[in-house]
């Protein structure tokens, strides 16, 4: 199994810290709203990755955060809390809005069939944890205490810049915003553990340094070391998470233990939005803006929310999805003839042309999650069992909700079916074309395979 690691570059062959376990990291939501769709790609490549580990045999313990405190509207450390910020928009305390978008967010995972992760560990039940780390830290020499917060120095972590492959000279020289704003802020790119000094902030704990609340960067290092060790196979995020984010885990967690912290790094790229203007351009989903799409909002308009699951699944986790409705509904339609599969006359019933074929499936996934290159060999063979065992890594419930052998359609529509398929072997088209339109009229979508008509409730 190959996965591409941004920290090198490169397809690295993946060999786990313990043999046949995979310990996996992937950064969680903010829980100040609901989750868009942009959010949810990442998390669908993400259960892809570690329904491939399972498919290749390795007990995955799987841990994601829940920030619930800490996330400022800057990853940089600059302006107001997301959650605060939220809570004021809502009417609601920042407990209460934190429990309603977490639950928002599990109900959106259960709707795209990604899997529960073994430990979802929330930022406010570990902040002890944090604390701990910050003052290992501070032993250490890498941090020290200004008036309005514990920073990380990162004159003092060589290494800062590999992650992102950041000219940190440039930065500096550039300066500006909060580096001028914070004139006991050391170093352009030295980063809050603990902010102190913030009376209006409604989540404040005691520590060392006095009444506040941890940084966003900093729990994620301390809940990974807390459930999966000081080193882990592999951490997972979006592309955005590069440069700031998983560039201060890394500084604060080998900094703290002067170990590797993570083996393979993974990040998914961005979703990108068809524009309103009327041209092709395509833009970034975000939450601030006018495309927000939620998992709702395409139930609202009849989409399958598994369809949406297998648009991601068309475009590799490393390359920018482009959404428009235009693909989704090219996306429904391709998923309601794969549930239209029949495990009657499978063309591989033989062995040895089954296990060929699984061969090829197996490589195409293992190189790197390549979703759509195992998507193609499913489809090229329409195999109804090769389909079962792939959906473990693919994720589109397919053993549930294709059509069963023991399924029988109403007589006038298997009627029909077996007219439209007469029809096509003596080559009259029209006549397919009519009763094509017909099953349609019925209620029914309609699709060609090599087994022939194929027919499935419309949804929606």
């Amino acid at each position: 199994m190959w996965l591409y690691n941004t920290k090198s570059r490169t397809k690295e062959r993946f060999e786990p810290l313990v043999p046949g376990c995979a310990g996996l990291y992937c950064c969680g939501p903010t829980v100040y709203n609901f989750a868009h769709i942009g959010n949810l790609r990442t998390y669908v490549f993400e259960d892809t990755l570690r329904r491939t580990l399972k498919l290749n045999g390795y007990k995955v313990n799987h841990v994601m955060n829940i920030t619930d405190v800490g996330h400022l509207e800057s990853d940089a450390d600059d302006g107001e809390d997301k959650m605060e910020k939220g809570a004021r928009r809502e009417g609601l305390d920042v407990w209460q809005l934190a429990r309603k978008y977490e639950e928002a967010w599990l109900v959106d995972m259960r709707r795209l069939n990604i899997e529960r992760p073994e430990v979802i560990c929330r930022a406010t039940e570990h902040v002890d944890d944090m604390v701990a780390l910050v003052r290992r830290l501070e032993e250490q020499g890498l941090a020290y205490a200004a008036t309005d917060a514990v920073y990380f120095d990162t004159s003092k972590f060589p290494r800062y810049a590999d992650l992102a492959r950041l000219d940190l000279r440039g930065l500096q020289m550039g300066g500006g915003g909060r580096a001028q704003e914070q004139e006991e802020k050391r170093n352009h790119n030295d980063f809050a553990l603990w902010f102190t000094n913030k009376p209006r902030h409604i989540m404040q704990w005691d520590a060392p340094w006095g009444r506040g609340y941890p940084g966003w960067h900093v729990e994620c290092s301390a809940m990974s070391m807390r459930y999966l060790g000081e080193t882990i196979d592999i951490h997972c995020g979006g592309v955005d998470h590069i440069p700031v984010h998983h560039t201060n885990e890394i500084a604060q967690s080998e900094g703290a233990t002067g170990k590797p912290f993570a083996h393979y790094w993974l990040h998914g790229a961005f979703l990108i939005i068809k524009g309103d203007q009327g041209d092709d351009g395509f833009v970034k989903m975000a939450k601030s803006g006018d495309n927000f799409l939620t998992v709702s909002v395409l139930a609202d308009r009849g989409y399958d929310p598994l369809a949406y699951r297998y648009l991601c699944l068309q475009a590799h986790y490393r390359s920018e999805l482009k959404f428009s409705w235009e693909t989704l509904d090219a996306a429904q339609q391709g998923l309601r003839r794969l549930y239209a599969l029949r495990p009657t006359n499978d063309p591989l019933t033989d062995d040895a042309r089954y296990a060929d074929a699984r061969a090829e499936a197996l490589e195409a996934i293992n190189d790197d999650l390549n979703a759509p290159m195992l998507l193609g060999v499913l489809n090229r063979y329409a195999s109804y069992r090769l389909w079962t065992e792939f959906d473990q890594a693919l994720g589109l419930d397919f053993a549930k909700r294709a059509v069963d052998r023991d399924d029988e359609l109403p007589a006038d529509v298997a009627s029909l079916v077996a007219e439209r398929n007469a029809a096509r072997k003596a080559k009259e088209w029209a006549r397919s074309d009519d009763l094509r339109a017909r099953l349609i009229d019925l209620g029914y979508d309609v699709g060609d395979s090599p087994q022939g008509t194929t027919v499935k409730k419309r949804l929606g």
